[in-house]
This record gives C-alpha cells, structure tokens and sequence, in this order.
C-alpha cells in the first residue's frame, strides 16, 4: 500500500465521539474554525496529496481500515486547501455529499491524540 496523504491527529472535539457512534468523520487541519473543533478530529503535518482519493483506495485510522465507496466532487479539493473532509462509515443510504467521502469497514473507533490517519491506495 502506498500512502496517498497522511496526517497527525492533534487534539479531538469534545463532541467528536457523538460523531464517531454515528458513524461519522470530521477531518479539519489546524487551524479549525471554532465552529467545527467541537465535532472533528483536529490533525498537524499533512502530508502533500499524491494524487486525488478515489473510490477502492483505503482510510485508515490507526489500524483500523475503511475502504472508500465514494467521493464527493469537492472532497479532495477541501482536502487539499483545508485538510478538510467528513467521511461517512457503513451508511449506504448516506446522500453523497460533495465534499464528503463514502466507505465501508469496522465500526469506526475514537483515534487519540497522536494517531497517524491516512488515504492510500488498495
């Protein structure tokens, strides 16, 4: 597998876990608007992308890897400028958003603090 962008997480909303039972990932780098650092998953040092995500390449949190069923039409693009994206795990009835990204795996788990998170290809 070769890693297609990776991050750091730097701190957790203190809401983020309510997100993380429904199934939900919010991604925003540093600095995340107030309004969003509740809800996500704050993360440092992203790495440049090697190329957009597409659907079949993997997430991965920790250990745990989701495979990637969709891609909004401005996902890699948030990614990219913002380090911004909402990735919806295990919800096929989820409308795809334009700039969220739809997969499929274990239930998702709470990373911590430090946890590499990444997109790489099957």
């Amino acid at each position: 597998m070769s890693a297609l962008w990776t991050t750091t997480v730097s701190s957790i909303g203190s809401d983020a876990q309510d997100m993380f039972e429904a199934g939900v990932f919010i991604l925003f780098g540093e600095p995340v608007p107030p309004a969003l650092a509740d809800v996500s998953i704050v993360h440092r040092d992203a790495s440049s992308a090697a190329r957009d995500i597409a659907p079949g390449d993997v997430f991965l949190v920790g250990d745990e890897r989701y495979t990637i069923d969709e891609v909004g039409e401005i996902a890699n693009s948030n990614l990219t400028e913002l380090g911004h994206v909402v990735v919806y795990v295990n919800q096929p009835d989820q409308e795809l958003l334009p700039g969220a990204i739809l997969a499929s795996g274990a239930d998702p788990v709470t990373p911590a603090v430090g946890t590499r998170i990444s997109f790489t290809e099957q």
